[in-house]
């Protein structure tokens, strides 16, 4: 509890009717010294209250503040132990590297993960914008006709994630804050799967090497997607990103032999496919294993089970939030959102 002037009243009060300050200190949650300096302050002005001026100096001056504030601004993915060289360098002031944490925190700044987003070119941008200008108007009834699907890669051990970067709260998804990946970063395996309104497909594993087109068609399309679109109906439409076996010509020619609609999707949008976050339910189901898996086969097992064991409440969920995910990209001007 902070020694205030109440905490201070009570001490001398305790002191007064002949406990000792052991005693006392022990029973108030404060250091003896602490203790003493307080009751011999009272003895001395006859006041609760601590003189203005007391207590330890701030080491850093309020220009040395807005100096490591701007440091940091400039350079989102500095350290506290550079920052703290720079202010030593620049404005010989020696400080730790924790005083440069607290500074920074008082200004709301702290070092978190950087978030990880698709690199946006212009015309991604504006393949993105369109498509969520033609297609905000859709209605639920419509985006339950829709076949989500994606592949993704779940890893024995998941990626270094000991950088960070500074910012502020509501900076998560901030230019300046994020870092951007191109394509896959590792794994162990690779799966696919496909959600719905009302149901999500079999989870396909892929035993070996990456997928290609001829794979996709005889591992995914024709043993899952065929069978599963008469279950949408009529007006099923399948989602699939822009990856190379998703649209090559063989894979187009069969869909259009078996009568599958596809639903044009803009490039390297992530955030508009709402089985990712399905994807990291799934991630940190895994994860959250007792006992973890340790193997290959150990982690398709887990996958397979925690796939089964997602709630399609949360498939209805994320699907719901369709109309907002293209509205967040029209006031992003076709930029990286928050989804």
């Amino acid at each position: 509890m902070p020694f205030d002037a109440n905490s201070v009243a009570r001490a001398v009060a305790l002191i007064d009717e002949g406990f000792s300050q052991r005693y006392v200190a022990r029973k108030l949650g404060v250091a003896r010294t602490t203790l003493r300096d307080a009751v011999k302050r009272f003895g001395e002005t006859g006041s609760y209250e601590r003189r203005p001026g007391q207590g330890r100096k701030r080491c850093t001056s309020a220009r040395d503040d807005r100096f490591l504030v701007t440091n940091v601004l400039r350079n989102r993915f500095t350290t506290a132990v550079e920052t703290r060289n720079q202010l030593r360098e620049v404005r010989n002031v020696q400080v730790s590297e924790r005083t440069v944490r607290r500074r920074l925190g008082e200004n709301a700044l702290g070092a978190f993960r950087p978030s990880r987003v698709p690199q946006l070119l212009v015309g991604h941008r504006r393949e993105r914008l369109r498509f969520s200008r033609e297609h905000g108007e859709w209605n639920m009834e419509q985006w339950k006709n829709v076949m989500f699907t994606d592949e993704t890669r779940i890893c024995l051990l998941g990626p270094d994630g000991r950088q960070r970067v500074y910012r502020r709260k509501n900076e998560r998804f901030a230019p300046c804050t994020v870092v951007e990946t191109v394509g896959y970063q590792g794994g162990s395996i690779m799966i696919w799967g496909g959600i719905t309104y009302e149901a999500r497909t079999d989870l396909v594993i892929f035993e070996r090497g990456g997928i290609n087109a001829q794979r996709y068609v005889t591992e995914v399309l024709e043993p899952h997607v065929m069978p599963f679109a008469p279950f949408i109906g009529q007006d099923c439409l399948l989602m699939q990103d822009n990856a190379r076996p998703h649209v090559a010509r063989v894979v187009t020619a069969y869909l259009d032999t078996v009568g599958i609609r596809k639903l044009t999707w803009p490039s390297r949008s992530p955030d508009l496919n709402p089985i990712e976050h399905i994807w990291d339910n799934l991630k940190r189901r895994v994860r959250s294993r007792i006992p973890a898996p340790t193997t290959i086969d150990e982690l398709k097992q887990s996958v397979i089970e925690e796939w089964q064991n997602i709630p399609q409440q949360q498939t209805k969920d994320v699907i719901d939030s369709m109309p907002n995910r293209l509205m967040e990209v029209m006031r992003a001007r076709g930029g990286n959102t928050h989804y």
